[in-house]
């Protein structure tokens, strides 16, 4: 009874997969044939064949429509694992990249970027990705200095982004050009996103969530506490500040080419947890999935709803972000004694 009862949960994770897979390649679909102008199926299907330059609706759909599309799942693919990866590993459900000084360290050096007064799209993309990665790996040395506790990575990541944000206002008050040419990133959204911009980011975000993939039993390890991880042979310390490293690789090359996207690390992990469980090995393919997803779907409406005006994604996402963060603030304080 037993060995089928496991093999009936399997099967089920198994089509859970699948459905977000299907959910993905529906959300792809409609990002690209929706829009200001309508493009059919047959029209895709026949612009894929022949190239960019056959017909005006080949042109939106290779220049326009298939990099915001791939971007869309590519940014929610990468922010959505990196906030399941920071949860498991500080044990905290309401943690996400934010947390850590990814988006912190990101608006620092775009700021820095524009206020120097280069506005080229690769190097503000550039700027905020190393800004990203320089305040994750400034996290990860002071918590390294100090044992590395969940705590200590908590506290140092909430200490690294209020001074980075102090110095964004410093530098955005002194150089107003740089606030309004600083403002698409700090809002989010994929208008200005091109096959150049997108390529070096996808690289990493792929290369990133394989890599994580092959270490979901160390995931899971970390994640049951520091004594029994050292019981079972894991190097804790270490562990967690690769894990850390991994998870902002994952969202500075996400913020490079989309902007911060509020809230997509903390709302699809838990979104992931109660549809297909805690188990890494599958929660991590999920969460790349759901998050794509979602992203894309999100993307679509922020350009349908207000047509033929189009409301950043970033902006929608905090409309939803913020409501549900609230509710899960509820939630945990109903379940306390």
């Amino acid at each position: 009874m037993q060995n089928w009862n496991s093999s009936s949960t399997g099967s089920k994770r198994g089509w859970m997969l699948a459905g977000a897979a299907i959910f993905v390649a529906v959300a792809a679909v409609l990002n690209i044939c929706l829009g200001a102008s309508a493009v059919t199926l047959p029209q895709l299907w026949r612009a894929l064949i022949s190239g960019p330059d056959h017909t005006a609706a080949a042109r939106i759909l290779w220049y326009v429509r298939l990099p915001r599309t791939a971007a869309s799942l590519l940014a929610g693919a990468g922010l959505a694992v990196s906030g399941a990866v920071i949860q498991k590993v500080l044990a905290n459900n309401l943690a996400s990249p934010g947390i850590i000084g990814v988006n912190a360290g990101a608006g620092l050096a775009v700021a820095a970027c524009c206020a120097a007064g280069t506005y080229a799209a690769w190097a503000v993309a550039g700027a905020s990705f190393l800004g990203a990665m320089a305040a994750t790996f400034l996290v990860v040395i002071v918590a390294r200095k100090s044992s590395a506790s969940r705590t200590t990575v908590v506290l140092g990541g909430v200490a690294v982004t209020a001074c980075l944000n102090a110095v964004t206002e410093t530098i955005i008050t002194m150089v107003p050009d740089a606030a309004l040419a600083n403002v698409d990133f700090r809002v989010g959204g994929f208008s200005a996103v091109n096959h150049a911009r997108l390529l070096p980011a996808a690289i990493l975000i792929l290369a990133g969530i394989a890599v994580i993939c092959t270490l979901t039993n160390e995931l899971d390890v970390l994640s049951l506490g520091d004594d029994t991880a050292h019981a079972l042979g894991l190097r804790v310390a270490r562990m967690r500040n690769g894990m850390l490293t991994l998870a902002a690789l994952l969202a500075g090359a996400s913020v490079s080419f989309a902007g911060i996207l509020g809230f997509v690390g903390l709302i699809v992990p838990h979104m992931a947890r109660r549809i297909i469980g805690n188990d890494s090995g599958r929660l991590i393919p999920f969460c790349a999935m759901l998050g794509g997803g979602f992203v894309t779907i999100c993307d679509l409406a922020s350009r349908l709803i207000f047509a033929p005006y189009e409301l950043p994604t970033g902006i929608l996402m905090s409309f939803l972000g913020g409501p549900f963060f609230i509710w899960l603030l509820l939630k945990r304080k109903d379940k306390q004694p």
